[in-house]
């Protein structure tokens, strides 16, 4: 994932955090707009979620933010 990227998913988890409190759960939808302006990327992330870390649909963002963050 680009630090670009991984960036902009802490935002999400931290606004989505700030909304609606720690207990809120995401998916890796979450990161991308509706449209699919960029599947090299929708994909690579699928696979970390998915593949790598056989995460679920829906989880906490404050985990996936934590894993994140790892990554740097």
């Amino acid at each position: 994932m680009t630090q670009d990227f991984k960036k902009k998913a802490i935002e999400v988890c931290n606004s989505k955090i700030v909304a609606k409190g720690d207990n809120v759960g995401l998916s890796f939808y979450a990161f991308f707009s509706n449209k699919n302006d960029n599947p090299q990327l929708l994909m690579e992330v699928a696979e970390w979620w998915i593949l790598q870390n056989k995460l679920d649909h829906f989880e906490k963002a404050v985990k996936i933010k934590r894993m994140i963050e790892d990554l740097n």
